[in-house]
């Protein structure tokens, strides 16, 4: 299973030229350093075919830019991931990331697509339906603000759905949802239990 990445700079302003040389081999950074390391002798002692192997160096590649920061090098790096993982599973947690990528970036729309997309592959994670509902909540609030009521309505109506679903898979997760869910009146008794 891919982890998820640690969390990074924002804004697409932050790339640095990128070089010849492989994140994997350029990272400056013990944190970078370690992780590649670890990833590295993971993929030596995992009986698994190469294919998989150059997914996975792309997909921590791919985190490696996207925590510092150089998130069309991230995105060019889940890509050719995505290209060569034929796990489901692990081909959600790509989507995830790029879905991150792309909210980081105010990208709504493209990020709902690639979480709902990782959810298609691997419906047991909350985080992403979490994502989804903080992206309508926002969307929510702007259309709130505009003076359209219908679409704010409609966007924290989505809010509510996808922290309900989060909130089952993760009951201990998301209090500031459940509070909100409560205070809202979008939220139904059998959540918080």
């Amino acid at each position: 299973m891919y982890p998820s990445p640690p969390r990074g700079k924002s804004g697409w302003g932050d790339e640095a030229q990128v070089s010849a040389v492989p994140r994997s081999q350029r990272n400056d950074n013990f944190i970078d350093k370690s992780f590649t390391v670890m990833a590295d002798l993971i993929l030596k002692v995992l009986p698994t075919n190469q294919r998989a192997k150059e997914a996975f160096a792309y997909y921590r590649d791919g985190m490696s830019a996207q925590a510092d920061g150089e998130y069309a090098e991230a995105l060019d790096n889940y890509a050719e991931a995505l290209k060569l993982e034929d796990d489901p599973n692990d081909r959600a947690f790509i989507l995830y990331n790029m879905a991150l990528v792309y909210a980081s970036n105010g990208e709504h729309e493209k990020a709902l697509e690639q979480y709902g997309e990782a959810l298609d592959l691997n419906s047991k994670m909350p985080q992403a339906l979490n994502n989804m509902a903080v992206i309508h909540h926002h969307l929510g609030c702007i259309a709130e603000e505009k003076g359209e009521t219908d679409e704010a309505d409609r966007r924290f109506d989505l809010a509510a759905d996808f922290w309900t679903k989060a909130i089952r898979l993760a009951p201990n997760n998301y209090i500031e949802a459940q509070n909100w869910l409560k205070t809202s009146g979008r939220g139904s008794v059998d959540v918080y239990f």
